[in-house]
């Protein structure tokens, strides 16, 4: 499979609680996902949603002294969720990393949060100590669906859940993505039983359910959420400054929007964040108008690679899901799609 940390250097950990027997509104089910970068990657966030739970988005504004990001963190919790940032900075500070002071470090560990909390109990929410187990447990092993932040994570009527997804462009430059899926939206089309796009319905081997599976999931539809907000990472190991990073994060919220509708929502808080280790040095394209940046082909290729990736990690995310209290998966709710 492949995944975000095909990007060389960068990590993924995560860790959860869920509770075998938890039913809406008590016991856990809920967690945190934590991207490592390597030293010296840049980074930048776009954020599209009405109602977003973030915490050190300003210092990524490519106007702003700080340059380089240590960690990102995706959470459950809602905003409580963004106390699991604190474990990753102490992981991070016992480990020297972070802008170097006259003191010690300060790690940059920008973060977001879905809302999960009625999933399992108000109470049961992320902490420190859940932000600084995922990073410790950080490999090149990427687990998807209902694990990390997508524990608690919900799509429509459906389970949501962590995806994954990597692609390599004839450069030589590596683009992937991870995301926790928990949309206000649908992944799935009420009339078909499918995702929207075509060829991921050939891409992943699905075929149209029965019509009576696509009636029960369009009943189970009226039932109205409360829950939202996709959060996602992408990242290459391309040579990007600040301001050419937060274009890559731009486009790649087109890759939410082909695959969850309605996306970007009042209800939604989807935030994208970027990351360019600068591994790779891409040679300007001699044919570059002289009053455009020279790095412009380059954004534009690895931020249309960055939709595709997050656009299949949506689908990866959102197939591997398991139900979890009484919230069906879609291969519980609609399982001749894979006959």
């Amino acid at each position: 499979m492949s995944s975000i940390t095909d990007v060389s250097g960068i990590l993924v950990g995560q860790h959860h609680r869920l509770d075998p027997d938890v039913s809406i509104g008590s016991g856990w089910a809920t967690g945190t996902t934590v991207v490592l970068t390597p030293p010296g990657t840049v980074g930048a966030v776009d954020g599209r949603g009405g109602a977003p739970g973030t915490r050190e988005t300003d210092l990524l504004d490519p106007i702003n002294s700080v340059r380089h990001v240590d960690a990102i963190v995706l959470s459950g919790g809602s905003a409580y969720g963004l106390a699991a940032a604190d474990g990753v900075m102490t992981f991070l500070e016992e480990r020297g990393r972070g802008v170097a002071m006259e003191g010690g470090v300060v790690p940059i560990v920008p973060a977001a949060v879905i809302f999960d909390l009625p999933v399992g109990g108000w109470q049961c929410r992320p902490t420190a100590e859940f932000g600084y187990a995922a990073a410790h447990s950080a490999g090149a092993d990427v687990a998807i669906g209902t694990v990390g932040a997508g524990t608690g994570a919900r799509v429509g009527v459906l389970k949501g859940g962590v995806g994954t997804a990597s692609v390599t462009l004839d450069s030589g430059v590596t683009v992937g993505a991870l995301v926790v899926v928990n949309a206000a939206g649908d992944a799935v089309d009420p009339a078909t039983g499918l995702p929207w796009l075509a060829y991921q319905i050939e891409e992943l081997g699905l075929i149209a359910p029965p019509a009576t599976q696509i009636a029960s999931y369009a009943d189970r539809r009226a039932e109205f959420s409360p829950l939202n907000t996709t959060i996602a990472v992408v990242a290459t190991d391309a040579a990007l400054s600040p301001a050419g990073c937060r274009r890559v994060a731009v486009a790649a919220h087109d890759g939410l929007a082909r695959t969850i509708r309605p996306c970007h929502t009042p209800l939604d808080g989807d935030t994208v964040f970027a990351l360019a280790t600068g591994a790779i040095e891409v040679p300007p394209d001699p044919l570059t108008p002289a009053s455009m940046s020279p790095e412009t082909p380059l954004i534009t290729d690895v931020g249309a690679a960055a939709a595709d990736c997050l656009a299949r990690a949506v689908l990866v995310g959102v197939l591997a899901a398991e139900s979890v209290a009484g919230i069906p998966s879609y291969r519980d709710m609609l399982p001749g799609a894979f006959e």
